[in-house]
């Protein structure tokens, strides 16, 4: 009979055996899933760099592409300002060599009119020396057949010859004070339809009454306010005077003094814009309002000083050219057409020299 204890270690040696080979095959089970999964992570990192390159190269091509389109447009638009800058400098060029041409027009007009006034005056003394011959002439023979003495016929004949010098005198002044005349209008026509050829302004300028466009009528109750506080609130922070009445989407604005029509219709613009409609932003926003169009009045005064060559000018007149942005006469804004009156004037006085 086989001894329990062989039996025992025979078992035992054959379960190590087996637990051996079991926990070999496990790790090999592993190392062949490690390296599987190792294969698999740098089959996606290289697809995934490969990805990268690709998006990178893309990328690449994008930023040439778009810093090439960027150059070429800025190269056009250089192309494009040289071009304009050219044109300028042409159009200049031309004005100069007509302003040349005009000057030496000039030059010769007097001339010719220098030429004319010195053959005037060659007839005029040429015309009295033919007088004073023919007095002597009519001198001798009225003392042949005349008893009237030398000084009695020499007063007569003064007189007649006076009273033809005269006349001829006069109607010759005439004709000149008419050819003058003439050519001082000529003259003067021609020097305003230069300066108004050379003075491109604008005329067209706002209407006297603003009117606010609404997003809808329902703004204007939040205009008006609980029991018209808003409204009234406006109307005394900007001195306007809000009419409300059936037109469609619309707020119209009524004053004789343009700068505060201008706040009242930019506040009211904000305010719409921003939506929060009560008593104290309605004042904070007013305040904001005066003080930009105050600034914008001062740069348009400053502005208007600068185009038209003024420099020494007092603060306060600079304010009240300022103020004139605003306001109309005729349909045409005042500032504009100061602006257009100055460059017409010197021109004109350009022209006369």
């Amino acid at each position: 009979m086989i001894d329990p204890i062989l039996i025992y270690a025979v078992i035992a040696v054959a379960a190590l055996a087996a637990g051996f080979a079991a926990s070999w095959l496990m790790e090999r089970r592993k190392v062949v899933q490690a390296s599987q999964k190792a294969e698999q992570i740098a089959k996606n990192a290289k697809r995934e760099a490969a990805g990268i390159v690709r998006d990178a190269q893309l990328e690449a091509k994008d930023t040439i592409l778009k810093a090439r389109n960027e150059f070429e447009r800025e190269m056009r638009e250089a192309k494009k300002d040289l071009s304009q800058t050219e044109r300028r400098l042409q159009q200049r060029q031309s004005q100069l060599d007509k302003k040349f041409e005009q000057t030496e027009q000039r030059d010769r007009d007097f001339q010719n009119r220098e030429r004319d006034v010195k053959r005037q005056m060659d007839k005029a003394v040429e015309a009295e020396q033919r007088f004073e011959d023919l007095l002597k002439d009519q001198i001798k023979k009225l003392e042949s057949i005349s008893v009237m003495t030398q000084e009695e016929a020499k007063e007569e004949l003064k007189e007649r010859l006076l009273g033809t010098a005269r006349n001829e005198t006069g109607a010759l002044i005439k004709k000149i004070e008419e050819e003058a005349m003439g050519e001082a209008n000529k003259r003067a026509q021609k020097i305003v339809g230069l300066a108004i050829q050379r003075c491109a302004a604008d005329t067209v300028a706002e209407s006297t009454v603003s009117v606010v466009a609404l997003s809808g009528d329902e703004m204007k109750g939040r205009i008006i306010g609980r029991e018209g506080r808003n409204i009234k609130a406006i109307e005394q922070a900007t001195g306007v005077d809000l009419i409300i009445d059936d037109t469609p989407e619309a707020v119209i604005l009524s004053s004789f003094d343009p700068v505060k029509r201008e706040v009242a219709r930019l506040s009211l613009e904000r305010l719409v814009t921003d939506g929060r409609i009560h008593p104290a932003r309605i004042e904070d926003v007013v305040n904001k309002v005066r003080k930009d169009v105050e600034r914008t009045m001062q740069e348009a005064g400053e502005k208007a000083a600068m185009e038209v060559g003024c420099d020494a000018i007092h603060p306060e007149i600079i304010k009240l050219l300022g103020r004139l942005k605003y306001r109309t006469s005729y349909s045409q804004n005042v500032l504009l057409h100061s602006i257009e009156v100055a460059f017409l004037c010197g021109m004109m006085a350009s022209e006369l020299g």
